[in-house]
């Protein structure tokens, strides 16, 4: 995988050049892809409401397979179009990331119920 940096803080892959965007209405490979990621994103939250409601624990076990499955197809649809070039990334210093985590945990502990088990330790 060939990264390159458009500038300090991006992350981005070169898009490949028979994937450069096209203003045509005819649908194209990265169309196709996030078309298939999108689905992938809507099954997962489907699957995880029905694995939270199924009754019957065969059930639930056969459900929690597929979405088990729907969420490495989503994460390989996602690496597949950042490889192409797709997505970009900004890289961030560790001090941001670490104000980020003290904001969260802050939010955490005054909010979210059994919060002093000590989320993201």
């Amino acid at each position: 995988m060939q990264q390159q940096k458009q500038n300090q803080n991006t992350i981005q892959n070169p898009v490949m050049s028979n994937q450069q965007q096209s203003q045509s209405p005819e649908i194209n490979d990265r169309d196709i892809l996030n078309e298939g990621l999108n689905t992938c994103k809507w099954l997962t939250d489907n699957y995880n409401v029905m694995a939270r409601e199924a009754s019957h624990k065969e059930l639930y076990n056969d459900v929690i397979s597929i979405l088990n499955e729907t969420h490495k197809s989503a994460r390989e649809a996602f690496n597949l179009m950042f490889e192409q070039g797709h997505y970009k990334f900004e890289a961030v210093d560790a001090q941001k990331i670490q104000q980020a985590q003290q904001q969260f945990q802050g939010y955490a502990q005054s909010q979210l119920p059994n919060a002093q088990h000590n989320i993201m330790q």
